[in-house]
């Protein structure tokens, strides 16, 4: 058998456009946890510092001080949360059934609703706005997680993923007597493993980043969220960059750990995917 010819150039070629790929990546992740480390003065300063500071301790101090982050830190981690697991659960039961079942008029409702993916989110701010404010739910936290809970992205994912699921399966579920909500629990979701981890990191994702929506229904500052108390710590006289910078960083922290949780079923999604028996 013939061995492969190999390519050195190209192989330098790859290596380096990788390496510069992950410097672009990497560079901003390490200037924001160096800059957590300075003060305000020390990051503006030219050229701007490289290595680690001591001002670590009194940028938390201060974050802390100004706006109570550990509490902040709380909300986004609960909000985040149970945003995550209602909407993970509507969307998959929504996507379920859209894949699945076949009635009158489900073509045009799965337009109608893909039609939330082209609709910019600022023309529903003001209807849902009213919507909170007869509710009473305004600075609340089921006003932040209520209203995007059936996401349209979230929807779509699920039923494209669960479209492939084999329907003489599913007859045969139901032939031995298997309930509707025991097959979609049983029978559907454990080969969706690899869809739910991306569907719940990414409902994770929106809900944490997520600042228009909560800058709108938080009113008290116990109830605020991370970028939203970030947001509110920029002062139009002076600015401590470095409390935010420290701020940032830490919320940078449970996105890293939501992903390597998930990392796995990524990987083995790929790899069932990638394998043609």
């Amino acid at each position: 058998m013939t061995a492969p010819i190999r390519h050195p150039g190209r192989s330098i070629l790859l290596t380096s456009g990788l390496a510069i790929a992950l410097a672009a990546v990497a560079v901003p992740f390490y200037w924001l946890a160096v800059g957590a480390t300075h003060s305000s003065q020390e990051i503006f300063d030219s050229p701007p510092p490289l290595l680690p500071g001591g001002h670590l301790a009194a940028n938390l101090a201060t974050l802390q001080e100004s706006a109570d982050f550990g509490r902040v830190v709380l909300n986004s981690l609960g909000i985040a949360t149970v945003y995550t697991l209602l909407a993970g659960a509507v969307c998959t039961l929504a996507g379920y059934g859209f894949a699945t079942y076949r009635f009158r008029g489900r073509e045009a409702l799965f337009g109608l609703l893909m039609l939330g993916l082209v609709v910019p989110a600022q023309i529903t701010l003001v209807p849902l706005f009213k919507m909170m404010a007869e509710l009473h739910w305004l600075n609340t936290y089921q006003a932040v997680i209520a209203p995007n809970l059936a996401l349209p992205f979230g929807i779509f994912l699920m039923r494209q993923s669960m479209a492939g699921l084999p329907k003489e399966l599913l007859d045969s579920g139901r032939m031995d007597g298997c309930g509707e909500f025991r097959l979609f629990w049983r029978v559907a979701l454990p080969p969706m493993r690899p869809a739910l981890a991306a569907l719940a990191l990414f409902l994770f994702l929106y809900q944490w980043n997520d600042f228009i929506w909560p800058l709108i229904v938080l009113r008290d500052s116990a109830t605020f969220t991370i970028p939203v108390a970030l947001a509110s710590l920029q002062g139009l006289d002076e600015t401590d960059y470095g409390a935010i910078l420290a701020g940032t960083a830490i919320a940078a922290v449970p996105m890293a750990i939501v992903f390597l949780a998930l990392q796995r079923h990524f990987v083995s999604g790929l790899l069932a995917g990638a394998v043609k028996e």
